[in-house]
């Protein structure tokens, strides 16, 4: 029972010492892991999210991109984009109005009901 007890005093020790030298070597790399990131371009990771601020007037351009589809997109893939879209980002699931407004703003422009 005693011998159990140093095995798993040792195994402690021998843990926090491993976990202080990975926090020594990650303290040391830092530099060069900033460095590393920054050269990386901004394509590697994907087209990732559209940054820019709505237009006045909502364009088709802009619904597409709002919906996440093609501007040519037919009714049907319009539809389940608008629905996908609103079951994230519903007022009453906890979703922004002024988002939930835009999506159906863009909807109504792609369907061509504007």
């Amino acid at each position: 029972m005693a011998s159990s007890a140093v095995v798993a005093g040792l195994a402690l020790a021998a843990a926090g010492f491993a976990g202080r030298y990975v926090l020594q070597a990650a303290k040391h790399m830092e530099p060069q892991m900033k460095q590393a990131l920054q050269n990386i371009p901004k394509s590697a990771f994907g087209n990732g999210y559209y940054r820019g601020g709505f237009d006045p007037k909502m364009t088709k351009r802009e619904a597409a991109l709002v919906l996440g589809v093609s501007p040519t997109a037919n009714r049907n893939k319009i539809r389940e984009a608008h629905r996908k879209m609103m079951i994230l980002n519903h007022p009453d699931r906890g979703g922004s109005p002024y988002l939930a407004a835009k999506i159906n703003e863009a909807k109504d422009l792609m369907d061509g009901q504007k």
